[in-house]
């Protein structure tokens, strides 16, 4: 049990920080005025019951002392100064589950990313405003500041890696700036910088269907922070430079790789922007499943039926929820279990559009605030032990960063793994140095 800390009793020994909101700082409306002035016609913060539902599910309530329907209130009570002190806002993931619930339907991340918006910039999280800026600055739009020159580099090193060291691969094609390709594919910077090796199965998915795709030299990078900063000029900005590109090269689709805030702020942005452009924005999931059913994609559970290896999986919320909805869910748990066996699927509860949020989305996963990311992923990590599944298949970078380090943290026993790795081990073409997220069950399935 938790214990007080009498010199400071705001905090508790064993227990995430929680500092009292201190009421009657002082009350302007600037924050209320600035709310309903972005709300569409017809909608009023007034309309709230303050049923609690938001704040039952979910799991970033209690964290700073706040939850959904408290802010809420606070807002519409015209508390700005208590607002405008309290980190909360930071820790919300924008995943849209309190939405979900609302019989209201209250925008709750919208009302966030406006606080955001005035929050003083010199207190913002120091990491997601650095990586911003450096998305804006470079060419590229990576938030890790890979250059256009580092980029061809690290593509070119590990294909040619690829094409000398896996039988069947020696022509192994990942273009770059091919014009008029169909699909313009996209790649969370995290890959090239510290995983370059991860990017291989993805290309091998491509290669086998016969995908005409590319890469761009520029404006690849899946991520915009701009988005989570509630920055709108330089969520605008990412999204102009990256249209411009895939314009550029005519291509028909921006293929989204396995990632869920870029999707959504790409796709989001270009219609709040009013962003002219003539390519269609999709995920690369809908091509898996499409692949998979034409029979370009030779997926087989065959590898699993004696091992039973038990997997669950993580609907991203800025993929499902916020996007798609239970379609591309219905169409991910196709895919999963075409990979290891229906009877070895085993999913969480609850799921798909109602599925909780690991904690990581939106770009939490590089906020200040790890110990309230862990904390807020405790919900994601029961939901996961209750199935009893060795692994997560996680569909989005910061899904899976996250509920890496959510069972590192919590020392669960369960590992965490990209889809295109899972569909590469069912087809017995995954490399051998393409396994860091398998477990010694999986290490040699499939080798050669």
């Amino acid at each position: 049990m938790a214990t007080i800390d009498q010199e400071n009793p705001s905090v508790e020994k064993g227990a995430i920080r929680v500092s009292p909101v201190e009421l009657g700082i002082g009350s302007k409306n600037m924050l209320k005025d600035l709310v309903m002035s972005m709300l569409p016609k017809g909608e009023n913060l007034n309309s709230c019951f303050t049923c609690g539902a938001c704040s039952s599910g979910c799991p970033a309530s209690g964290l700073a002392g706040m939850d959904p329907r408290k802010f809420v209130r606070m807002i519409t009570l015209g508390l700005d100064e208590e607002i405008m002190t309290n980190d909360w806002v930071w820790m919300c993931t924008t995943c849209n589950r309190c939405v979900h619930v609302c019989p209201m339907k209250i925008d709750i991340p919208q009302l966030v990313l406006a606080v955001r918006s005035q929050w003083p910039k010199e207190k913002r999280p120091k990491g997601i405003v650095e990586d911003c800026a450096r998305s804006i600055k470079n060419d590229t739009c990576s938030t890790a500041g890979i250059s256009v020159e580092d980029w061809r580099f690290i593509v070119e090193d590990v294909v040619d890696e690829v094409r000398q060291t896996q039988q069947g691969f020696e022509e192994l094609d990942v273009p770059m700036d091919k014009k008029d390709a169909v699909l313009f594919l996209n790649q969370n910077s995290k890959m090239p910088l510290t995983q370059p090796q991860e990017m291989a199965p993805l290309w091998k998915i491509l290669h086998l269907a016969g995908a005409d795709w590319t890469y761009g030299s520029k404006g690849w990078a899946a991520e915009n922070f701009g988005f989570f900063l509630g920055d709108n000029e330089s969520w605008e900005k990412i999204i102009r430079k990256k249209a411009a590109v895939v314009e550029g090269l005519g291509c028909k689709v921006l293929l989204n790789t396995e990632c869920g805030h870029d999707f959504f702020a790409l796709r989001h942005g270009l219609e709040k922007f009013n962003i002219s452009h003539s390519f269609e924005v999709k995920s690369i999931i809908e091509y898996y499943a499409r692949w998979i059913r034409k029979g370009t994609l030779k997926v087989s559970s065959d590898w699993n039926q004696d091992l039973k290896i038990k997997f669950t999986l993580q609907d991203p919320c800025h993929l499902v929820r916020k996007s798609y909805g239970d379609f591309i869910a219905d169409e991910l748990r196709f895919v999963v279990t075409e990979a290891v066996g229906e009877e070895n699927f085993v999913d969480m509860v609850p799921n798909r559009s109602n599925n909780y949020c690991c904690g990581g989305g939106g770009g939490a996963i590089l906020s200040d605030f790890k110990e309230e990311r862990l904390s807020y992923g405790k919900v994601k990590l029961d939901q996961i032990l209750e199935t009893g599944a060795a692994y997560c298949i996680t569909p989005c970078n910061n899904c899976h960063d996250q509920i890496l380090d959510v069972s590192d943290y919590y020392k669960a026993r369960f590992k965490a793994v990209h889809l295109w790795t899972i569909l590469c081990l069912s087809m017995g073409v995954l490399g051998e140095n393409e396994r860091k997220d398998l477990g010694d069950d999986l290490a040699l399935v499939g080798l050669k």
